[in-house]
């Protein structure tokens, strides 16, 4: 494996994230409950994830400004355009690994 320097690493590993929004971004398909039963994580852990780490570095970002961040809208607005109800199927796979989340 290459060597990189902290600052090259820094912008790779932010490169790779904003790919991984921008991913996000174009699959409105998937829902943030699939995602949580499949990885573990969706776009409101990222969102919560932001927040933090700005927080770590003394910059105060509400929870609403992350999620636009990684929404790319404000959260009710991808909600209405894009959210589903949960099918039954989908709430139970989601309830069985609850804790691992």
């Amino acid at each position: 494996m290459a060597e990189l320097d902290a600052q090259t690493r820094v912008e790779v590993e932010a490169a790779a994230f904003r790919r991984l929004i921008e991913h996000l971004r174009g699959r409105t398909d998937v829902q943030n409950i699939d995602m949580m039963d499949l990885a573990g994580f969706c776009r409101n852990c990222l969102s919560n994830w932001v927040a933090t780490a700005a927080g770590d570095r003394g910059v105060a970002i509400s929870k609403d400004e992350a999620r636009e961040m990684v929404y790319g809208m404000p959260y009710r607005e991808w909600q209405a355009k894009y959210q589903t109800e949960a099918t039954p199927e989908q709430k139970a796979a989601f309830a069985k690994r609850k804790d691992a989340h």
